[in-house]
């Protein structure tokens, strides 16, 4: 099982919506036969295996075992991810264009690179799994507490600077062998946690204020 998989095709990715193929492919976490998912998820045996045929035609579930039990075979499934992302692919004729805005402080134009970003990614994953490589890839990941807006903006300018200072020293246009890398650096407002029942909700920020909620993404 792959930690995690994106979806490419319209027709997995209207499967996977599917409110009780969703709820099978989160049990199939484990793997379980029909009658095993029927039970757990309070499901008629025979539903449950109309869906778990549909999903495997779509990839998002493949059969683990076959187990003898008397004159029955017992076919166990499982998920082939432990979770799914779908891809701007499955919807290419509404998926987000960077290049249609870019506004390094448009907290929109950041979500169009992210939905790229899976795309991208996502059809390198495919292309190497069918090919049994690997992909070459770098991320970092941190958080940062800005004491004011003003320290935001200066964070976002030396960030803004010191990738382009790199992308300058390494970049070679003239490289015969070269391999072009996208590089895309993000930052954003990490959304407050859901308040608990019974209190009363912080109002929201206004997105175009300027506060600490505003964000800046840099592409190269």
């Amino acid at each position: 099982m792959l930690d995690i998989a994106v979806i490419e095709e319209p027709a997995a990715a209207e499967a996977s919506l599917d409110p009780i193929r969703a709820r099978i492919l989160a049990a199939l976490a484990e793997p379980g036969s029909a009658a095993a998912l029927a039970g757990r998820l309070g499901l008629p045996r025979q539903k449950v295996n109309y869906h778990l045929k549909e999903l495997e035609r779509h990839g998002l579930v493949e059969l683990a075992e076959e187990r003898r039990k008397g004159s029955i075979t017992e076919r166990v499934y499982r998920a082939t991810a432990a979770s799914y992302v779908i891809s701007p692919s499955a919807l290419p004729a509404l998926r987000p264009d960077p290049a249609r805005a870019p506004d390094q402080l448009s907290a929109r134009w950041l979500l169009a690179l992210g939905a790229r970003l899976v795309q991208e990614v996502g059809a390198l994953l495919t292309g190497a799994d069918r090919a049994r490589q690997r992909v070459a890839s770098f991320a970092v990941d941190a958080e940062v507490r800005f004491a004011s807006a003003a320290d935001r903006r200066a964070f976002a300018e030396e960030l803004a600077e010191a990738v382009a200072t790199l992308v300058g020293r390494y970049h070679d246009e003239s490289a015969p062998a070269g391999r072009t890398h996208r590089v895309v650096v993000g930052l954003h407002q990490i959304p407050s946690a859901p308040p608990d029942p019974g209190t009363t909700p912080t109002p929201a920020v206004p997105a175009d204020t300027d506060t600490d909620t505003a964000s800046a993404g840099q592409e190269t």
